[in-house]
């Protein structure tokens, strides 16, 4: 799933970006709008019954995604979300929690690991993602 960053090398390091997509309503139309501005080319990535796309940058692999807002990710905002390792995710939850952040859904599974979506205390929204251990 997704061209995440973090596979293209052996250990990720913890508090980097591994990731950062864009969930929207209309991803083929976001997908073209960022084509055209940025000249990023597309290559879907099956959802089953629809794509969501990664989005290279000229000359090179993945460097973004953009989602449609359905399934696992209808309740994401429409923002870029970043992708952030932590080492530990029910850790890493259960302190944004202690210092004031909340939790935005379930504990799910893609690009090789696990992630949730939190919001500080301030109301910005990432995701924290802990990769498979093996």
């Amino acid at each position: 799933m997704y061209g995440w960053r973090i596979a293209r090398r052996v250990g990720p390091r913890q508090g980097e970006i591994a990731w950062v997509d864009l969930t929207v309503d209309d991803a083929p139309a976001i997908r073209d709008f960022y084509g055209g501005v940025v000249g990023w080319t597309p290559s879907p990535v099956t959802m089953g019954d629809y794509d969501d796309f990664n989005m290279h940058a000229p000359g090179a692999g993945p460097v973004a995604g953009v989602c449609h807002a359905r399934a696992g990710n209808a309740d994401l905002p429409a923002q870029w979300l970043i992708y952030v390792v932590v080492a530990d995710l029910d850790r890493s939850l259960a302190e944004c929690e202690r210092l004031g952040g909340r939790v935005l859904g379930e504990t799910r599974r893609a690009g090789g690991g696990l992630y949730a979506v939190i919001a500080d205390p301030a109301g910005a929204v990432c995701a924290l993602f802990q990769p498979s251990s093996g």
